[in-house]
């Protein structure tokens, strides 16, 4: 096979404060002979995500940082080219971490197969992925139940409005917070949400104050910020708040004063968990069985953004921040 014409996307420079274009840049390469054992795969569809921007900064966390000059990752779809590998055939369709490029070799221990008769493929990316992943584990985390009052903040994103229809499933009143009208009718009419504001209207104690007058049970927090400060005094006696992430703080050039409530914690007997995903690989069969159920059953919708070309995808990237995401961010690249 002759050499294949690659683009990926490399962190050019680590940003300081909100990341910009120039923090990256377009890079073309070839891929040459495959090795044994190894196997060729062209991307299909990548996956951009929030929490990309902490792995652009030069500091210890749960993931390491990109390398200046090397390719970003994440999670992508795409289709067997050529396989050494006695795991993959050409045409099959995976699931890797290799995303931000159009092409790649990997070990064959590094994908995974997926069902091709799913469709879109790009649910792996969303409903049927890490992201729906994160909003079914969050639920267990927060020991979310049948009649429990739920607050999810960013709840238009690509957690947020999974972990509400999950929620619904469960059988509880589910309150969400968004950036627009557009994306307060979408969690009302397409995801089922009990109630929805504009976090932009007023402020978010006051509206979610109207939204539950006796209280919440459970936030899960994807924004922090004034939304963790209106949590915290919504939510009742021996409330649970699952902190899967802070967007409105990632691009902070110094960390930001904690809440002026957080004594609520003692006085409330509240429990706030962190939740990081991969701590539940373990348990992905059993997500895929029952939010696999619910998604082939139309029960769960995946909603996402598709944008095309890789030359795209810094632009998407940086859209999360701006809000300019329904659901999952995704980049089509075939």
């Amino acid at each position: 096979m002759p050499p294949i014409e690659n683009r990926e996307i490399r962190l050019a420079s680590r940003p300081k404060g909100a990341p910009t274009a120039a923090n990256f840049t377009l890079a073309r390469t070839k891929l040459k002979s495959l090795p044994d054992r190894q196997v060729l795969v062209r991307n299909l569809f990548m996956s951009v995500d929030p929490y990309t921007r902490g792995r652009m900064n030069d500091g210890k966390s749960y993931v390491p940082p990109f390398k200046i000059g090397k390719a970003l990752e994440g999670g992508a779809i795409g289709k067997v080219i050529e396989s050494r590998a006695k795991e993959f055939k050409p045409g099959d369709i995976v699931t890797s971490k290799f995303g931000w490029r159009e092409y790649f070799m990997a070990p064959a221990k590094e994908l995974q197969l997926i069902n091709r008769a799913v469709q879109p493929l790009s649910v792996y990316l969303g409903a049927l992925g890490m992201t729906g992943m994160t909003a079914w584990a969050g639920l267990q985390v927060g020991e979310v139940k049948a009649g429990d009052v739920v607050y999810i903040s960013g709840a238009a994103g690509a957690v947020g409005n999974v972990a509400g229809q999950l929620a619904k499933l469960r059988g509880c009143r589910v309150i969400g917070s968004a950036g627009s009208p557009e994306k307060v009718k979408f969690l009302r009419k397409k995801c089922g949400f009990d109630v929805a504001f504009d976090y932009h209207a007023g402020p978010v104690s006051e509206q979610l104050k109207a939204a539950a007058p006796d209280g919440i049970d459970v936030y899960f927090d994807n924004v922090g910020g004034e939304s963790l400060v209106a949590a915290l005094d919504a939510l009742r006696l021996h409330g649970r708040i699952i902190a899967c992430g802070g967007i409105s703080g990632y691009n902070a050039k110094k960390p930001e004063p904690g809440p002026a409530n957080l004594f609520n914690i003692t006085t409330k007997r509240l429990t706030m968990k962190g939740l990081i995903v991969g701590d539940w690989l373990d348990q992905r069969a059993e997500f895929e069985k029952e939010v696999g159920r619910y998604f082939r059953g139309d029960k769960l919708k995946n909603h996402e953004t598709v944008v095309v070309g890789i030359d795209q995808a810094v632009d998407a990237f940086l859209g999360l921040f701006e809000g300019q995401n329904v659901g999952k961010m995704v980049v089509k690249l075939a």
